[in-house]
């Protein structure tokens, strides 16, 4: 996992800080975030993008919810009747979604024993869909205010579906590392690593983020996704994927 490794030592080298302990129950909270582009003139396309997150805590449990969305239309030029003469078509050039959920019993405000669910579908990627499942060790470096540091790292299973048919099933290592930070009154940082380390794959999707807030509901987030599969079955797919966004989100309380 030569992502997660640098990120896991810096964690460990920064100072303890204060972990706050929840005591009471927060009841879920989460946010929603959606972003749409469209261009017209001398070529077309549309872009949407939605997420949404929710969460709940209390004294010796926290809970996760989490889906994502990508949807792309656009111009593309090609040979489509295989009559040797290249013709334009407004296409579907990205279909993707993903859930995943996950669940942690805390044995204080430190450290936490938590299981995760990842599930993927991807229309254009070398694989139709991925699944994950998986359990692990938490713990906070910093917790307060301002500042949150968290690693999780643990055993899984992923059960994978390649385009040409075949399908892949083993143990993985996955590894998380999730910071964020409150920069001024209004503006947040976020990055979150994820790591997936298996025989036949290794998945890693590092998102970051800064969101700037309007009031106490709204703000503005640019982010800057990055996703990327180190095996793939056809030459043509890519082994990397970015994707940029400016959306709105709204936070649910």
């Amino acid at each position: 996992m030569p992502m997660l490794l640098p990120a896991m030592m810096l964690a460990t080298a920064l100072p303890a800080g204060n972990v706050e302990a929840v005591i009471e129950d927060t009841g879920w909270r989460g946010t929603g975030e959606l972003g749409f582009a469209m261009a017209r003139g001398n070529s077309r396309s549309e872009s949407l993008n939605t997420r949404l997150s929710f969460e709940r805590e209390n004294e010796r449990r926290k809970h996760q919810l989490r889906a994502s969305a990508l949807r792309t239309r656009s111009d593309v030029t090609a040979d489509f009747d295989g009559d040797g003469e290249p013709e334009t078509r407004y296409e579907i050039t990205a279909n993707r979604y993903d859930v995943g959920a996950s669940t942690a019993l805390k044995f204080d405000p430190r450290r936490y024993l938590v299981g995760a669910f990842r599930y993927e579908n991807d229309d254009f990627s070398s694989y139709d869909y991925q699944g994950t499942a998986s359990i692990g060790y938490g713990h906070y470096f910093v917790r307060n205010e301002r500042t949150m540091l968290l690693t999780e790292i643990g055993p899984g299973y992923r059960r994978a579906d390649e385009t040409g048919g075949s399908v892949q099933n083993g143990a993985l290592l996955r590894g998380l590392v999730d910071f964020r930070t409150q920069l001024t009154e209004t503006t947040t940082l976020v990055n979150t690593l994820l790591v997936e380390a298996g025989d036949d794959n290794t998945y890693a999707q590092n998102d970051f983020g800064v969101a700037v807030a309007m009031n106490a509901s709204l703000a503005l987030k640019a982010g800057f996704q990055t996703r990327h599969n180190t095996e793939v079955d056809d030459p043509q797919t890519q082994r990397t994927d970015t994707l940029t966004t400016i959306n709105l989100v709204y936070t649910f309380k």
